[in-house]
């Protein structure tokens, strides 16, 4: 046999081991703990969104998916973590879009948002809106437009840091609006939460705020959402106030590092559309405020981009910068 055709053969031969070792890692995953990595603290929209779907995987799966917060830097720490594992599918990455689709027209990220991670599924769309402290006047959302007019800057809003979807609703709200609203940013939606029930700044756009709604703690003068929230269906959506276009969606998905096993992506993709369509998760998303849109793993693909596309414009249009 001649030595070129020799080596292509072996090449040939080795590349289909490869590819069946990792066929049949694939089918046996998984076979211990799978970690979910979620870049905000506890206690946060993002913590409160991954808790329930921790519980429903660890149960579809028979294996342990754990928790593990890695808060910082608007999300960032926690998702270069995500993009530096093994992609083994026992590192997955649990995030809201802002770190994919918002910070990097702002920055230099130390990951590629665009083609470092593998799309699994998309899991959840915060439905919540700007709340203020019943201390500050205003009882709807005019009211509170009225106000910051006649008082610009003294209405705090606390985000969940800079550069996050929370502050781009802001941003969007003082652009259509005309109103002159400070920010103040957070390292995590549940640390702002505690400055606004104790008056220290007076609004926020977070899912943790609404049970204190309920309690009649705040007041919730808006939704951010193509449909009224069940929970609450007296409060109008921006559109039905007449602004349209205004709402800067929040997201939430399941990422793999990037070249993650296909089959395990499919595996994965799967459960989750069945796990959604069942009473129980659905009554657990509504609790916290959260609507589930399904996607598979193209749409969600799809999807960043436009996102991404989307948020630069309005990045651009309210000259919003890092400082």
């Amino acid at each position: 046999m001649r030595r070129r055709e020799f080596i292509r053969l072996a090449g040939a031969t080795l590349a289909a081991g490869v590819s069946t070792k990792h066929s049949a890692r694939a089918q046996s995953w998984p076979d211990r703990a799978i970690k979910l990595i979620v870049p905000y603290a506890p206690g946060g929209a993002t913590d409160l969104i991954a808790r329930p779907w921790a519980d429903k995987l660890s149960q579809a799966f028979g294996q342990q998916f754990v928790v593990e917060n890695r808060g910082g830097a608007s999300g960032m720490i926690g998702v270069e973590a995500a993009s530096k594992a093994p992609p083994d599918g026992y590192t997955l990455l649990l995030t809201p879009n802002n770190p994919l689709t918002i910070l990097p027209s702002l920055r230099k990220m130390p990951y590629d948002a665009a083609n470092g991670f593998e799309p699994i599924a998309r899991i959840g769309d915060m439905v919540c809106g700007f709340v203020i402290h019943p201390a500050v006047g205003p009882k709807t959302f005019q009211e509170m437009v009225d106000y910051a007019k006649k008082n610009p800057g003294k209405l705090a809003f606390g985000s969940s840091g800079l550069g996050t979807a929370t502050q781009l609703r802001l941003e969007m709200l003082k652009l259509k609006a005309g109103i002159d609203i400070l920010h103040v940013p957070y390292r995590g939606g549940a640390d702002s939460l505690t400055d606004v029930l104790a008056n220290n700044v007076q609004m926020m756009n977070e899912l943790s705020s609404l049970p204190h709604v309920k309690a009649g703690k705040l007041i919730l003068l808006n939704v951010n959402h193509s449909e009224r929230n069940p929970d609450f269906p007296d409060v109008p959506t921006l559109t039905e106030l007449g602004i349209p276009g205004a709402d800067v969606p929040i997201w939430y998905s399941l990422w793999g590092p990037a070249g993650l096993s296909k089959d395990i992506v499919q595996k994965l993709n799967t459960r989750i559309a069945d796990i959604a369509q069942t009473d129980d998760m659905k009554a657990r998303m509504r609790a916290i405020g959260a609507a589930m849109l399904m996607q598979t793993p193209e749409q969600l693909a799809k999807h960043l981009i436009d996102d991404t596309k989307s948020n630069a414009e309005l990045i651009r249009a309210a000259n919003i910068k890092l400082e």
